[in-house]
């Protein structure tokens, strides 16, 4: 069964993998807030179409806060930093995010660091860098802070999914989260950028394949991963999504793979399965010495003033 949701969670970051081709082959170009907002919405509407459920009480600002991290600042500060950086440069400094959710695995969790998971996490920024880094990339100080805080961001994310555990299924807190971090874009997209350009078949087939498999599916998937396996054996998944793009370089732009891409490859897939392993088994530990995340009144979604409360159905017309 482990086997399985880890193969599903893996798709995730495999799928997201596939972004870069899209929004640079396939969307209108300069618009990342705007991309990024219908990206999130219409697979976070059709979500709450199909669960019938909101938020309530103190799980409305938890919500808006995880939707803000895992969303509207992840991508809002991936795509500052993928404009002002070599694709190389801002791959390899997010690739510090397993590292990152370590550490906040140990503060906010309790999990315990050890050294194969640190040394994976290493391992794993060494390879992303011999897969992506160019001789010739530049450094701009503004970018690589984007990048950086977007690592942070989406670590934070993911260790507080695990510590915000609600009553609720996957999809449910998959379509709340995407909802909140979709709707704060829209002030972003708004006030910041030109309105779209008329959209051809081919930007349509595209933006549905960006929100409801590159979004709605890939963060149900992984969402579901962090609360099955914890977030420090999910974490260094993530290494698979530059990697996926390196590949999709190669086989769809005819892009060049040299020999140390190769061993960068194989220093990838070492850093996810070391990852994985050290991770699911500091997650056991956890486990049996935390049974619950979120313990009985902290906020519990069973608590009838915080729990969730279904939706009617014209309130979501």
């Amino acid at each position: 069964m482990k086997q399985l949701s880890l193969l599903a969670t893996m798709l995730a970051p495999l799928v997201w993998g596939s972004s870069y081709l899209v929004i640079t082959e396939f969307l209108p170009p300069d618009r990342p807030m705007t991309l990024a907002m219908w990206r999130a919405l219409p697979a976070a509407f059709l979500l709450l179409l199909i669960v019938r459920t909101l938020p309530r009480g103190i799980w409305i600002w938890r919500v808006t806060v995880l939707g803000a991290l895992n969303f509207t600042l992840f991508w809002t500060l991936m795509n500052i930093g993928a404009y002002r950086l070599p694709g190389g440069v801002a791959a390899t400094v997010g690739a510090i995010q397993p590292l990152v959710v370590l550490g906040l695995s140990r503060l906010l969790l309790g999990t315990r660091l050890t050294v194969l998971a640190a040394a994976a996490a290493l391992i794993g920024i060494v390879g992303v860098g011999l897969l992506t880094l160019k001789p010739q990339a530049a450094l701009d100080s503004v970018g690589v802070a984007a990048a950086v805080a977007a690592a942070v961001s989406m670590a934070f994310g993911t260790v507080l999914t695990r510590l915000w555990k609600p009553d609720v299924s996957a999809l449910t807190f998959t379509a709340w989260q995407l909802t909140a971090g979709g709707l704060l874009l829209v002030p972003l997209a708004l006030l910041t950028e030109p309105a779209m350009p008329t959209l051809t078949m081919t930007n349509w087939v595209a933006f549905a394949y960006f929100s409801f498999i590159g979004a709605g599916l890939t963060y149900l998937l992984w969402f579901r991963g962090i609360q099955l396996m914890g977030p420090t054996a999910i974490a260094p998944l993530g290494l698979l999504s530059p990697a996926m793009a390196v590949v999709l370089g190669w086989a769809w732009l005819d892009q060049s793979l040299g020999p140390w891409q190769f061993v960068g490859m194989a220093l990838v897939i070492l850093s996810v399965l070391a990852g994985q392993w050290a991770g699911m088994a500091a997650g056991k530990a956890s486990a049996l010495k935390h049974p619950e995340a979120v313990p009985v009144g902290d906020g519990a979604a069973s608590a009838v003033p915080d729990g969730p409360v279904t939706a009617r159905p014209a309130g979501l017309a």
